[in-house]
């Protein structure tokens, strides 16, 4: 897991000041930077970009630093505002006289070092261009100049980079593995379900706690490896060099997508699983199950997967099977809704999620420190702050109060990205949630209509249809019937009129 910033360390620079409070006069300008309350509010890029360098006698606040890399992003790409900054520095060491250069480069190389040390640790996956490592290695022969402690340094930094951009790549590379085999695995698990030697899931877990401990276990090795900046890149203008071959170049939101692509897997395997057994006492086991699951992900903070298994039990192939509802007590299934009603701009979860963030402040075990945000709501949280507020003021200047604003958000996800989970793994369970095969829209709901058949017209032709474009395991006579209709089409239904 990839390592990220404590919470203190990016403090909010307001007091509960909100947006609506951001266009009052200024106290104070300096140059091209504006500040209020002592917070800074905009300035011009240039300003800001000089403000990022470190002198002899300045170090930038390290919210500052973080804020900036986050988001600047949005005015330029990271190459370039990494060539800023090493032309910036070189150029205030240099004076004509070599021995006085020196004696500046050594000064400053310290601070030099640990701001290329907040960038590589925090947002590394920038340095998967090229460019980026090339600018890396001339400024560590610019330093090594002046102070060999300092260049030494760089070296140590340069190889942890290297580390984390080798596991990320071995991620990215499961991941697509997974993604590659998926294809092929609904074919397999219907021939299975035709044999009758489909496991399901619980066969392999039956224990609703330990489930829910090895969805987090998936839920947070997967937010380890999305990179903060990820969450901008997904609005942040194009990069005119986004065609730019490069050994390290890869999609700017890889990681962001793949996590997202779990959520749905998470809640088209619920579907699956309820929608495949043929009777219905096994059926509504299976719906009792995953409630108590939901109900665990709840109580460990895991809110994502929550939230899938509350959708994969909405999608309507499950909602339909009435028969296989009637003999669950839902109880605790509505208790869950409403802690994740959508009304009120999700206030009740929101009011839950807050409540695990305090617990995890004052947690004195790892199981309490786990919060798990519902994933695609902070990302719409994120998009929205960004659409709603300019990025740049009438005047030119950066808006920094919004800048602020988005750097608090992906801060606490942060933290909440960097904790380790406590449970056991359990290798068997965890290959099973993330490689069994799943059913597509189409295949669940004829999975549904083959376990409670259709209740009118529309679910009939609906079922109809479905058998002839899947190849969901059939009765031969089905089978036969099915051909004929694909052959057959013109021909009247006069099932209708029996």
């Amino acid at each position: 897991m990839l390592d990220g910033p404590s919470p203190e360390m990016y403090p909010s620079p307001y007091n509960n000041n909100n947006l609506h409070k951001y266009h009052q006069p200024v106290e104070a300008s300096y140059g091209d930077m504006c500040y209020h309350d002592n917070s800074l509010v905009s300035g011009s890029l240039e300003a800001l970009i000089q403000h990022l360098v470190p002198t002899v006698d300045y170090y930038p606040d390290r919210s500052y630093v973080f804020t900036f890399l986050l988001s600047s992003r949005l005015f330029l790409h990271p190459f370039e505002l990494m060539s800023r900054v090493c032309h910036l520095c070189v150029e205030q060491h240099r004076s004509g006289d070599l021995l006085l250069d020196k004696i500046r480069i050594r000064d400053v190389a310290p601070k030099m070092v640990q701001l290329l040390t907040e960038w590589t640790e925090t947002f590394p996956y920038d340095f998967r261009d090229e460019r980026m490592m090339r600018c890396l290695k001339e400024m560590s022969h610019h330093l090594a100049r002046g102070d060999e402690y300092s260049w030494r340094a760089m070296q140590q930094m340069t190889q942890r980079l290297i580390r984390r951009l080798a596991a990320l790549g071995q991620y990215e590379e499961a991941i697509a593995t997974l993604n590659a085999s998926a294809a092929e695995r609904p074919t397999a698990l219907k021939a299975k379900q035709q044999s009758g030697q489909r496991s399901d899931v619980l066969s392999v877990c039956d224990d609703a706690f330990i489930l829910a401990q090895q969805l987090t276990h998936i839920e947070l090795d997967r937010l380890s490896f999305i990179g903060p900046e990820e969450f901008i890149q997904a609005f942040g203008v194009k990069d005119p060099l986004d065609n730019h071959k490069s050994f390290f170049r890869k999609r700017k939101t890889t990681n962001l997508e793949a996590y997202v692509a779990w959520f749905n897997r998470l809640s088209y395997l619920v579907a699956t699983e309820i929608c495949m057994p043929v009777k219905k006492k096994h059926r509504a086991r299976a719906l009792e199950f995953f409630i108590d699951v939901a109900r665990e992900c709840f109580n460990i903070g895991n809110f994502n997967s929550l939230m899938a298994i509350i959708t994969g039990m909405n999608m309507s192939p499950v909602s339909r099977l009435k028969k296989t509802w009637s003999k669950v007590n839902t109880d605790k299934f509505d208790i869950l809704e409403h802690q994740m009603d959508p009304s009120s701009n999700f206030s009740n979860y929101r009011t839950a999620l807050q409540g695990a963030t305090q617990r995890s402040i004052t947690a004195h075990s790892n199981q309490e420190k786990i919060v798990i945000p519902f994933f695609s709501l902070l990302i719409k949280d994120i998009y929205f702050l960004n659409e709603g507020c300019a990025s740049r003021l009438p005047n030119g200047h950066v808006n920094f109060e919004k800048l602020w604003e988005l750097a608090k958000q992906v801060s606490e996800f942060l933290v909440w990205r960097q904790v380790t989970c406590p449970f056991d793994r359990d290798r068997k369970i965890l290959q099973y949630l993330v490689t069994t095969p799943v059913f597509t829209e189409d295949e669940l709901h004829l999975a549904s209509y083959e376990t409670e058949g259709p209740e009118n017209h529309m679910e009939k032709d609906s079922r109809r249809s479905l058998r002839c474009v899947t190849l969901w395991p059939m009765p031969p006579g089905n089978i036969h019937r099915c051909r004929m209709a694909s052959i057959s089409r013109t021909l009247p239904d006069l099932s209708h009129s029996r």
